[in-house]
């Protein structure tokens, strides 16, 4: 039966990844087909216009040859492994027997799909079937590396496009600073390092999701097996970390919540090495004379630093650290100088931040503190409240949000370990629950108070060495599966049929085909003229800057919203003042985008000589995404707006 399994799984993912990566390479070759190509070829069947190097009828039969081949000898005749090869290679000749497929596409297709099947088989010998390794731990690597695969096809061949997040970051990347507006700088950092190395797209910018995700369920693992000493409890929780709808969308969109939740992580493990390091010292040996103590605060301040520049919510970390030791055995460790290290460590490392804030009259400092509506006082609203429980409980999903909290608190007046777990989620959680009765609160604004709730469930529900009750294994399974299916549905939204306003992914959906119809604008107008382009949304703007062809760069004008990045990069009078001092005779001409349908803003109208207006409606297949419109904007001549006066 097992081998069977075996089989099944290599087989299938084998010819899952060969079709994949033979649609790939044929857009990379680009060769066309004989039937499209030569005028006089027969052909047989249909001719399609896709390209033809190499062929994917070859590739796919032989992955599946080379899977069965390698898990299947011992288990059936040799004439049934004659049969396979020859239906492969029948399958393989008839793609030129009916002209649709050069001999050299066949023959590339078929070594394409047999190298990707011992890939696959490569793998599955390192994990599953290797016998040193503990059968958990392979189906963990084994499944972490498929999701992760999986992941990278998703991202070059899925339905979303940039998040309006994602492209203002990548625009960042293209102007590297010590700090923004908004953000810390580390985002920009690691995109400039994907798109350096896979190019300006979007693949270039989320691999790093892909990378972070992975990483932060390695990190998972390893904290909850040296908490519980359980493999499967490691195994299954640091994989259900994969399946949870709060996590999931940041292992393919890389937004400051894929690295920040790593470092979270990552900094939960050393903050609990450094704890777990202290119980071999009294107070006074471990202050006078260990040197391993401080290597290790250290560490917790460097992964803490480094978690600041990614978000500052990650200072959230300081205060939970600091209850934890404050209301626990450990509570001597504070009269130690070892904690101080990591948060002078910490404060060293997001110097940049305060560097840059002070040349720029603090206006991160501003914009937090009216993002999270600190001049609007406190205000006692119910709706608001509702909504942030409601999106907690559809993120984490009904029972496994109940089961992570009754984990939480059963235990939390009890051993170290359960108020570590307790201390670093429930403040987080009650903070913004809080909160949420003076403003709105973002569902994904608290997911780090859940690592350790996930944790807690992890250790307790997927611990094969604890009994549990009947009621308490259906509610697991249940909870399980009902996050794995939201999950799935949040990938491939249309399998609903969804209206465009309950579809969360749509507004992740349409920003290429904008970018089409603004480059073909922008093209024409080009070869006449300079040409500009801008909007008075900073998504809108960020977003054309990347889908527009050639990526020019582009401006956010002010007529009335808050500040943001652009208003602190070279606006768009400046642009035009350096192209007039080149020649004062150029023509400069300008692309105005808004979204919806609306007319043109008057200091806009008397900024050109004429305009011409264009509703553009993004349609997904029959439902609409978003309605532009964009203004040609004829001879223009720029235009006075006045600095934000919101932050």
């Amino acid at each position: 039966m097992q081998a069977s399994f075996y089989a099944i799984l290599i087989t299938f993912c084998s010819f899952i990844l060969t079709d994949w990566l033979t649609n790939e390479l044929k857009h990379f070759i680009a060769r066309a087909r004989p039937c499209n190509e030569l005028y006089d070829a027969r052909v047989l069947v249909g001719c399609a216009k896709s390209f033809s190097m190499p062929s994917n009828h070859a590739s796919n039969a032989f992955a599946i040859l080379v899977g069965l081949y390698f898990t299947t000898r011992k288990m059936v005749s040799m004439w049934a492994l004659f049969y396979l090869a020859l239906l492969a290679f029948m399958t393989a000749f008839s793609r030129i027997y009916v002209g649709v497929h050069y001999p050299g596409d066949v023959i590339a297709g078929a070594l394409f799909g047999s190298a990707v099947s011992v890939f696959v088989i490569s793998l599955a010998k390192l994990t599953i079937l290797n016998k040193k390794l503990d059968t958990h731990e392979a189906f963990f690597i084994f499944s972490l590396t498929v999701v992760s695969i999986f992941r990278i096809y998703y991202i070059t061949n899925g339905p979303l496009d940039l998040s309006p997040d994602e492209a203002h970051y990548w625009e960042w990347s293209r102007r590297l600073d010590l700090s923004y507006y908004s953000k810390g700088p580390l985002i920009a950092y690691l995109i400039y390092l994907g798109t350096s190395v896979f190019g300006d797209n979007e693949f270039g910018i989320r691999v790093m999701a892909v990378l972070f995700s992975a990483l932060s369920s390695v990190l998972l693992y390893k904290l909850i097996k040296d908490l519980y000493h359980n493999t499967p409890a490691a195994v299954f929780g640091s994989l259900l970390f994969q399946a949870i709808p709060l996590f999931t969308p940041f292992g393919i969109i890389f937004s400051i919540d894929s690295p920040f939740i790593f470092f979270w992580i990552l900094s939960l493990y050393v903050f609990w090495l450094a704890v777990k390091n202290s119980e071999r010292f009294s107070s006074i040996s471990y202050s006078s004379n260990n040197l391993s103590a401080i290597k290790i605060w250290l560490l917790v301040g460097i992964t803490t630093g480094l978690g600041l520049l990614t978000k500052y919510t990650m200072a959230f970390f300081f205060l939970c650290g600091f209850l934890f030791l404050l209301l626990s055995d450990k509570k001597w460790l504070l009269k130690t100088f070892t904690p101080y290290i990591a948060l002078i460590t910490a404060l060293l490392i997001f110097s940049p931040v305060i560097l840059w804030n002070i040349q720029n009259d603090g206006v991160t400092l501003k914009h937090t503190l009216g993002h999270v509506g600190v001049a609007d006082g406190f205000r006692l609203s119910l709706h608001t409240f509702g909504e942030f429980t409601a999106s907690q409980i559809g993120v984490i999903t009904p029972l496994l949000f109940l089961l992570m909290l009754y984990r939480l608190f059963k235990r939390c007046n009890y051993d170290v370990k359960s108020r570590f777990l307790f201390f670093f989620s429930i403040p987080i959680l009650a903070f913004f629950l809080l909160k949420s009765l003076q403003g709105k609160v973002q569902a994904n604004w608290a997911m780090h108070g859940y690592i350790t709730a996930l944790i807690a469930f992890s250790g307790y529900y997927l611990n094969s060495s604890i009994k549990k009750s009947k009621a308490a294994l259906v509610l697991t399974a249940v909870g399980i599966i009902i996050a794995l299916a939201v999950t799935v549905v949040g990938h491939y939204p249309s399998m609903l049929n969804l209206p465009t306003k309950s579809d969360p992914t749509s507004r992740l959906r349409g920003w290429s085909n904008l970018g089409a119809e603004v480059s073909a604008i922008y093209s024409s107008l080009s070869k006449e003229s300079e040409v500009l382009i801008f909007s008075d949304s900073y998504q809108v703007s960020s977003q054309l800057a990347f889908y527009v062809k050639g990526k020019p760069e582009t401006y956010c004008i002010n007529l009335g919203r808050r500040m943001n990045q652009y208003d602190l990069w070279l606006d768009i009078n400046s642009r035009i003042n350096e192209i007039r001092k080149r020649d004062a005779n150029t023509v400069v001409n300008a692309i105005f985008v808004r979204m919806g349908n609306t007319d043109m803003p008057p200091e806009i109208m008397t900024a050109s000589e004429r305009f011409e207006k264009r509703v553009i409606t993004i349609y997904d297949k029959k439902n609409i995404l978003r309605e532009y419109t964009i203004f040609i904007c004829y001879n223009f001549r720029g235009l006075e707006t006045a600095k934000p006066a919101k932050y």
